[in-house]
């Protein structure tokens, strides 16, 4: 029995927030890592785009230049309308798939009338259980973006998964626990191979490759399995894309047309920089 080759997507990374200001001891859970420095680090916000000729589907929402001003981060771009660049309403979207439920990729999720929500069920219920009742388990989380969540669900829009799932033919979710409880990731066939988008699994390159930890966790030893579980998912380091790295908009080609689109489908144009060095260290 032959079975149809698979699809090969685009996958597209808009930077549509950032951070002034921090300093790359906040990006590291152990103050002696070398990279846990008190020099400045630029951090950025991204959701992503899987399109082929069939259909379109975004990965997270980002989120509302309000809440980003309230909470200390900048909004670039205007995550939904953004997709114009692409000649994408939000009509088309026909899947979204929701990598966990912190404010910053969940602004948005009412936007896409028509799509299903896809989200792991241990995410849900931590986010609607009692852990929520404490200031410094919720604080990643607004309670207005957990509502719409939860009036997806009584509308039957959001499909909760236990486990990975496949979202289409070339698209899965696979879940990458330790950040939160429920984060998933999402690996996309595409014309460089599997890609991996990471999300906050790995919120830096230098989280996966040093094996150094973010320090906003909910389980420590599950985050360090999960670096394990999305190297297995992707097909090479470079196919391994983190959610808040700043040389993922420099290291991709920009869309042609649109240059705040990055192209994480093709190959990258630069090698990978660890942070606190001159580009003298190669990626491991």
């Amino acid at each position: 029995m032959t079975h149809a080759p698979l699809p090969r997507y685009e996958v597209l990374a808009l930077r549509f927030g950032t951070q002034a200001g921090r300093s790359a001891r906040e990006n590291f859970l152990f103050a002696d890592d070398p990279c846990a420095t008190d020099s400045v680090a630029p951090f950025d916000f991204y959701t992503w785009v899987i399109r082929d000729e069939e259909r379109v589907i975004a990965v997270d929402t980002g989120f509302a230049a309000d809440t980003a001003a309230r909470r200390g981060r900048t909004q670039l771009h205007h995550p939904v309308r953004a997709l114009a660049d692409l000649a994408i309403s939000p009509e088309q979207v026909s899947d979204l798939v929701v990598t966990h439920m912190h404010w910053d990729h969940t602004g948005f999720l009412d936007a896409y009338p028509t799509a299903r929500v896809h989200l792991q069920q241990a995410e849900m219920e931590f986010c609607t259980g009692g852990a929520m009742r404490h200031a410094a388990p919720r604080r990643p989380f607004e309670a207005d973006d957990v509502n719409t969540a939860v009036r997806l669900l009584f509308a039957e829009r959001l499909r909760l998964h236990r486990g990975p799932v496949r979202i289409a033919p070339g698209v899965e979710a696979h879940p990458a626990p330790g950040h939160t409880p429920g984060l998933q990731v999402v690996r996309v066939h595409t014309e460089r191979g599997w890609l991996v988008l990471a999300s906050d699994s790995s919120h830096l390159w230098a989280n996966i490759r040093r094996r150094a930890p973010f320090p906003i966790l909910d389980h420590l030893a599950s985050m360090v399995d999960s670096y394990e579980v999305v190297e297995a998912l992707a097909d090479g380091p470079d196919h391994v894309i983190p959610g808040h790295d700043p040389q993922v908009a420099t290291r991709f080609p920009a869309l042609e047309h649109s240059a705040r689109w990055t192209r994480l489908h093709r190959p990258p144009l630069t090698a990978y920089r660890e942070p606190g060095t001159d580009g003298a260290e190669a990626a491991r």
